[in-house]
């Protein structure tokens, strides 16, 4: 990886580690649907069950998706900080507006894990 990707986001957070967040919460994310629905889908005998049990799945896939949504505008806003400013030395130059963004997308990510 570039330097620029080794660049310290936020304490202990680099570029490259959201990168390889991202891919691993996908990856953990589908194996543990395809877990609760293998365990699940014996659970369902009748219309009845399926009605309580798959809103249950549909709302922990919601859950996955959005905070994956999260970290990945979390990417898109570091790397257009990494375009803005190149290799220089000087860091990353965010926008008050990214960088409110950002804060707020870590909060998200936080509270939803």
């Amino acid at each position: 990886m570039s330097e620029e990707n080794q660049d310290e986001i936020f304490e202990g957070k680099t570029f490259e580690s959201l990168l390889k967040d991202i891919y691993t919460n996908s990856t953990r994310k589908e194996t543990q649907i395809q877990i609760l629905i293998t365990e699940l889908k014996p659970m369902i005998k009748n219309i009845g069950d399926a009605v309580i049990i798959v809103p249950l799945i549909k709302d922990y896939m919601e859950i996955a998706v959005k905070n994956d949504e999260a970290l990945i505008k979390m990417a898109a806003i570091v790397q257009k900080a990494h375009l803005r400013t190149g290799n220089s030395e000087g860091g990353l130059m965010l926008t008050d507006a990214e960088k409110e963004q950002l804060i707020a997308e870590v909060g998200r990510v936080g509270v939803s894990k």
